[in-house]
């Protein structure tokens, strides 16, 4: 899990990134940034729905897993981003770490956070 000073607190921090950020879609998740000039570091925040699976345990199994990556590449980020990871297949819970630590990693790369 990342550190407190890495997350994301409120929703209105949520809602300037949906609003203004650019988006970066793979197949089964999109992240989407800002660059917040406001903060020293980055602030990350995955977000998984009901509609992705029922359960909350898989739910927050997925959430761990993609966080897990994010705080690997930790070093690597260049700026002060806002990231949201958007989780839209149920199958992030499921496959490899590899496959999905490639996927995030090119999505970050593809987005220039990396």
């Amino acid at each position: 899990m990342i550190s407190k000073t890495h997350r994301f607190h409120g929703y209105g921090s949520l809602k300037r990134v949906y609003r203004t950020g650019q988006v970066v879609r793979g197949p089964l998740c999109a992240v989407k940034f800002i660059v917040n000039e406001k903060r020293q570091t980055y602030r990350a925040a995955v977000v998984v729905s009901k509609k992705v699976h029922k359960s909350a345990v898989v739910r927050n199994r997925i959430r761990r897993r993609i966080f897990e990556i994010i705080r690997h590449y930790a070093p690597k980020i260049n700026d002060s981003y806002d990231i949201v990871v958007t989780v839209f297949h149920e199958s992030a819970a499921t496959i490899p770490h590899e496959e999905l630590d490639t996927m995030i990693r090119t999505q970050l790369s593809q987005a220039k956070i990396i």
